[in-house]
């Protein structure tokens, strides 16, 4: 049970292959920064680098001085491998050269 200073968050983690919810008590007015710190998540995953990685809380981009509510989930998002409008670009093309008769597709 919390007492009355004290609310319940989790902090989230994800690799491709693995993650990790943490959920601890806090401190009420404890920011986004001090629970990842509290949560000990940086020790499991040393690539974490919260100059670098974005954090959120249920998906939505926050800073890392925003103070937390009970039962919120402060999510540490990984940095991207590609560019997501690249990829589309690369795809795109690709799909344009299979159209003009590169691909293997029966007609």
């Amino acid at each position: 049970m919390n007492t009355p200073n004290e609310v319940t968050v989790e902090v989230a983690y994800a690799l491709a292959d693995e993650q990790l919810i943490i959920p601890i008590k806090v401190e009420d007015g404890t920011t986004a920064e001090e629970a990842i710190i509290a949560s000990g998540i940086m020790t499991k995953f040393p690539e974490i680098d919260l100059s670098i990685n974005k954090v959120g809380i249920f998906g939505k981009l926050t800073k890392l001085d925003t103070k937390l509510r009970h039962l919120d989930r402060v999510e540490i998002y990984r940095t991207l491998i590609a560019d997501p409008k690249e990829v589309r670009k690369q795809r795109a093309a690709d799909g344009k050269i299979m159209k003009k008769g590169g691909g293997d597709l029966a007609v």
